[in-house]
């Protein structure tokens, strides 16, 4: 079985990390650069930025935050919001990106992944999905998860797959801040459904929350915020006891 990641995730908003919950009420949580430079030294297995409001605010990533962060960190990196072309994906990578996070994007155009796909390998372009439920189901949001788009968050998963993404990065919408745990019917759903990697995010509080979303979401990787930007739970400490759990993960030396 692969290592299970732990991915620190940066929300960005002129150019400051913040936090909210079900996806409101942002608040500061820190410099950017100096998070990610303490989380690259903690152990973390990646990073994840996004720039959360860069689409509905219909401007490009902060492509000189996304080179800074770059030079101070030696793991995976992927950047997120408001990409809208396989130029800017480019321009991304060129910056120091190792991935590209696609949401709103692909829902308006979902060729921009096959298209990415042939021309940076599967491995650079990530799914990005916030899903929020309805009824029995799970409808997928875009903008910021402003828009109900009306698709079906189980099909649009199957989609991406089929479509050459090379992973999926589920945001459950209900938990998101609110560290009650992962949705963990719905990453299970989404699992058994498609064949490249998962990762989890929305709702991380505890420890046991982190090794549920991997033993019964079967998550490939856990994404997480709060947690980790107010120093709740440490990434080597968490890494332990999912390792004393019986998960494989890249402990910290």
């Amino acid at each position: 079985m692969l290592a299970k990641r732990i991915i620190p995730c940066l929300d960005i908003k002129n150019g400051r990390t913040v936090k909210g919950v079900n996806f409101l009420g942002l608040r500061d949580a820190g410099d950017p650069v100096e998070l990610a430079t303490r989380y690259s030294l903690e152990g973390a297995d990646e990073l994840v930025f996004l720039d959360i409001t860069a689409t509905n605010e219909k401007r490009k990533t902060l492509v000189e935050l996304v080179r800074a962060i770059a030079r101070n960190i030696n793991i995976p990196f992927t950047v997120g919001g408001g990409i809208q072309s396989v130029e800017e994906i480019e321009d991304l990578l060129h910056a120091g990106a190792d991935k590209v996070s696609l949401n709103s994007s692909i829902i308006l155009e979902p060729e921009l992944i096959s298209r990415s796909a042939a021309r940076f390998g599967s491995q650079c372009i990530v799914a990005a999905i916030d899903a929020r439920r309805h009824g029995d189901s799970w409808n997928v949001y875009t903008r910021a998860g402003t828009i109900d788009t009306g698709l079906n968050v189980l099909a649009w998963c199957k989609e991406v797959a089929k479509l050459g993404a090379g992973e999926i990065l589920l945001t459950s919408m209900d938990r998101d801040g609110t560290k009650s745990g992962f949705d963990n019917v719905l990453l299970s759903k989404i699992a058994g459904s498609v064949s490249i990697p998962l990762i989890a995010s929305g709702g991380a509080g505890t420890i046991e929350h982190c090794i549920d979303a991997v033993t019964n979401g079967h998550a490939d990787a856990i994404l997480a915020a709060s947690i980790f930007h107010f120093r709740e739970i440490e990434i080597g400490y968490l890494k332990q006891a999912m390792n004393q759990a019986g998960i494989p993960v890249r402990l910290v030396a």
